[in-house]
């Protein structure tokens, strides 16, 4: 009863796999497009134009956001569920506090973010993606469950690491918003989801 009064315990290990599987998606697509204006920048018959590159960019932004979003349906869906399965309301006084301390780092890094892009440093885009990232997920830990936080620094850890190659930085992408989520949200769904055999 405490631990329902002081954390959001709702959080549905399925909303960590669904995310999981959508950025490993969003990966798959941003690589294939990666290779193709590779072939076109390398390839001098490919009808390379100076303009791809921007185009580049902010087709991957789009891709991006769309991943964020289909993530977060996906996490309402599931919390949803949960919730109302156990009967707990879904939004209360923990869970705005718990949306508070996600938004502000999370907010903060995507404007931290776009201002690298503005200044065509978009090679540090996707370390930075993953540092705030786990920033938001170790602040919010303290208003849901504690196993949030270890994801959050290992967020962390691999964006500091993929800073030092920030060419690399699809595949760390893809390890930390794609794999991660997935064995987090299995995990999850083991310890708190999955309904005892009857």
């Amino acid at each position: 009863m405490m631990e329902r009064s002081s954390r959001f315990i709702s959080l549905s290990g399925l909303s960590g796999v669904s995310a999981g599987v959508f950025a490993l998606v969003g990966a798959y697509i941003a690589h294939e497009w990666l290779d193709g204006y590779h072939v076109k920048y390398y390839n001098g018959s490919g009808g390379y134009e100076p303009g791809d590159f921007r185009i580049l960019i902010w087709r991957l932004l789009f891709l991006a956001g769309s991943v964020l979003v289909c993530s977060l349906l996906f996490a309402f869906y599931f919390t949803w569920r949960k919730s109302k399965r156990n009967e707990i309301p879904m939004w209360g006084h923990t869970s705005k506090k718990l949306l508070t301390n996600l938004l502000i780092p999370l907010i903060t890094g995507g404007f931290f973010v776009l201002g690298l892009l503005y200044h065509d440093q978009w090679l540090f885009a996707a370390p930075a993606c993953l540092v705030f990232y786990g920033l938001a997920l170790v602040n919010a830990s303290k208003y849901t469950l504690s196993d949030i936080r270890y994801i959050g620094l290992l967020e962390i850890v691999l964006g500091l690491v993929n800073m030092f190659w920030p060419r690399y930085s699809l595949y760390f992408w893809a390890l930390g918003f794609g794999v991660l989520h997935i064995i987090y949200g299995l995990i999850m769904w083991w310890k708190y989801d999955k309904k005892p055999a009857s």
